[in-house]
């Protein structure tokens, strides 16, 4: 069974990681056109984040693939490991 969500409810909800560390807010994803498939999330990164520190980016926005994703509820959460090992780059 499906479970539907209306984009406008998820926008801006906060992205942590599976440590618990602030990775930003959600700002957009990236759909693959064929398949209707989340591909990645649109990122808008806190400046104050750990794991962005770690990565070094000075982007405003990052692109986390969509495989990251543990949960879903009030927040996204991400598998830390996944971003870090991605070297996840600017979202275009």
């Amino acid at each position: 069974m499906y479970k539907y969500t209306i984009a406008r409810q998820l926008a801006t909800k906060r992205v942590i990681t599976n440590r618990g560390d602030e990775v930003g807010k959600l700002s957009d994803f990236i759909v693959n056109e064929t398949t209707g498939d989340i591909e990645s999330l649109v990122v808008e990164v806190d400046r104050n984040s750990k794991v962005i520190a770690r990565l070094g980016t000075k982007d405003k926005v990052m692109e986390i693939p969509y495989s990251a994703v543990t949960a879903v509820s009030d927040v996204f959460i991400v598998d830390e490991r996944e971003i870090i090992d991605s070297g996840s780059g600017p979202a275009e």
